[in-house]
């Protein structure tokens, strides 16, 4: 997901984080140089040690604050009500229990926070979603678990959330990997 042609994606994104920010597989750090002055601190969460290690090189260069916990977007280790934007980029894909992860999110979440996703998942296309049916099994044991025909949409207002707003379109590239959700939801 370093690919150069999602960075308007980034950008777009995480410029709207503000306050307190959970970012849910904060994998590398690659976002980090995207936050805003907006955003007061930077809590990131990831279940891998080697990528939490690289994370803290690059948060070195970041004019956010920014501490990382290792766990499970499924079992946030953060009081109810104590997050003001919760960042999710390119992971629901790859969370086993994506519904638990975002009803957790949820609760994290003040009544007044906010959702901020990209995400790309099941495509709207009959012929792309049977390639994405097809591909998804073997995608998963390559990809890091990752799910080509994840419902975002769906998922997202299935744990209880409110979306405010959400584009959808292909990204550049294959259609089965490129479908892409971007939007903002409320607890």
């Amino acid at each position: 997901m370093r690919n150069r042609e999602l960075v308007p994606y980034r950008e777009r994104v995480l410029s709207a984080a503000e306050g307190r920010v959970l970012e849910i597989g904060i994998g590398s750090g690659f976002n980090l140089p995207f936050y805003s002055s907006h955003a007061s601190e930077v809590l990131g969460l990831d279940p891998s040690p080697r990528l939490i290690d690289m994370a803290r090189r690059a948060a070195g260069g970041s004019s956010v604050p920014v501490t990382f916990t290792e766990g499970s977007a499924e079992a946030i280790p953060l009081d109810d009500g104590s997050i003001d934007t919760v960042v999710t980029t390119w992971t629901l894909c790859s969370i086993p229990g994506a519904v638990q992860a975002l009803e957790e999110m949820r609760r994290v979440l003040k009544p007044a926070g906010q959702l901020l996703f990209v995400e790309h998942g099941l495509s709207p296309e009959t012929n792309v979603r049977k390639w994405q049916d097809r591909l998804t099994p073997i995608w998963k044991r390559i990809g890091g678990g990752c799910h080509l025909n994840r419902p975002i949409k769906s998922l997202i207002e299935i744990a209880g959330f409110s979306i405010d707003r959400i584009d959808t379109g292909y990204a550049r590239g294959l259609k089965p990997m490129t479908f892409m959700f971007e939007g903002r939801a409320r607890p």
